[in-house]
């Protein structure tokens, strides 16, 4: 028997140890758009206002997750790289992997303010900046 088919994925969840920080990093630093809020205990966050099917929650009462334990990351495509790598780079967004070209795409891996991963990728068949 097949299972019932899945219609999104409507957001990647991350477990944060202080909002306010959090919430400053990824509306400042990334640029994303907050688009809804459960006090200081759930915030998302969209690609942009014109994006919200793609969303990031921080969640301050997953007390039994550690924020910044190693597991997943949210991969964020961007068809300006270069451009992006120096912007967080500037901004002193610590890298955990510098930009690496594959045969697919370019990634590199970097993280929040509690060391939660996250990628920035740009796939070979967009413009290249």
């Amino acid at each position: 028997m097949k299972p019932p088919a899945f219609s999104s994925l409507p957001f990647f969840v991350y477990p944060v140890s202080n909002m306010n920080r959090a919430c400053a990093f990824y509306r400042d630093t990334l640029g994303l758009t907050e688009t809804a809020r459960w006090d200081n205990f759930w915030v998302e966050f969209a690609l942009s206002p014109e994006n919200t099917r793609s969303v990031i929650a921080l969640s301050t009462i997953m007390t039994e997750c550690t924020p910044g334990a190693p597991g997943g990351a949210v991969a964020l495509e961007t068809s300006e790289f270069t451009e992006m790598v120096a912007y967080l780079k500037a901004a002193e967004v610590p890298f955990l992997m510098e930009p690496t070209k594959t045969e697919v795409c370019h990634f590199a891996r970097f993280q929040d303010p509690d060391g939660n991963h996250l990628i920035l990728h740009r796939i070979h068949d967009q413009p290249a900046s």
